[in-house]
């Protein structure tokens, strides 16, 4: 967070050229703001801030949060997710706090793309931003909202999902047209329906279950 407060500045050269101090974030004012999409989260113990000999301010606190999000797994697991976090301050209207984006998205994204786990299950693939008003009881408020692309990496559930169940059918139309007798065909076939069931047991565990509808894998 960066914002101004020119009553706060001063002329280093009266101050021993000091052109900055680190205080405590309670010490001047600062922007309440919010994550709306915000369920749980852990608060950093950073609770400082840089005040700059012009006035300015400089507050940068890390803290981990757990968003909600509206899942669309229809293509798992070759699908793409779209979630937003929203950051606004609602204790103020838009004529007494508007809040501006520092950096563009492409800045922005180069920068989360260089902390993102390279080795999870998910690719970070674009990041764009809105700034808007936000209309709550006649008042408008300011409101960021940045919108989060991701990619699943498919790799783990083609070899382990995809592959077995393939192969499943293969060898059921193999059994089922082949020339072994009617004893044999039933005993393969017993087989068959014992390894996929085995397969829906564990298909079941691995499925997200956070969607409206469920993954075409999961209906076949």
């Amino acid at each position: 967070q960066e914002w101004k407060n020119p009553i706060a500045s001063w002329d280093p050269q009266d101050f021993c050229n000091i052109s900055q101090v680190i205080l405590p974030l309670d010490t001047y004012w600062s922007p309440p703001i919010f994550i709306l999409e915000r369920v749980d989260g852990q608060n950093s113990d950073m609770n400082y801030m840089v005040l700059m000999h012009n006035g300015s301010f400089n507050s940068a606190r890390p803290f981990q949060v757990t968003l909600t999000c509206s899942l669309i797994i229809l293509k798992f697991p070759f699908d793409t997710q779209t979630c937003n976090l929203s950051i606004a301050s609602f204790l103020y209207p838009v004529g007494d706090v508007v809040m501006k984006t520092r950096r563009a998205a492409s800045e922005s994204m180069k920068d989360s793309q260089s902390f993102f786990l390279t080795d999870g299950e998910w690719k970070f693939t674009n990041l764009s931003i809105i700034e808007y008003t936000e209309m709550l009881d006649d008042e408008g408020f300011s409101v960021i909202t940045y919108v989060i692309s991701m990619e699943r990496r498919p790799t783990l559930y083609i070899l382990n999902l995809i592959l077995p169940t393939c192969a499943l059918y293969l060898l059921d139309m193999a059994v089922l047209f082949g020339p072994s007798s009617l004893e044999e065909k039933i005993n393969f076939q017993i087989a068959i329906i014992l390894g996929s069931s085995m397969l829906a047991v564990i298909l079941n565990n691995s499925l997200p279950t956070s969607s409206n509808k469920p993954p075409v894998i999961g209906t076949h």
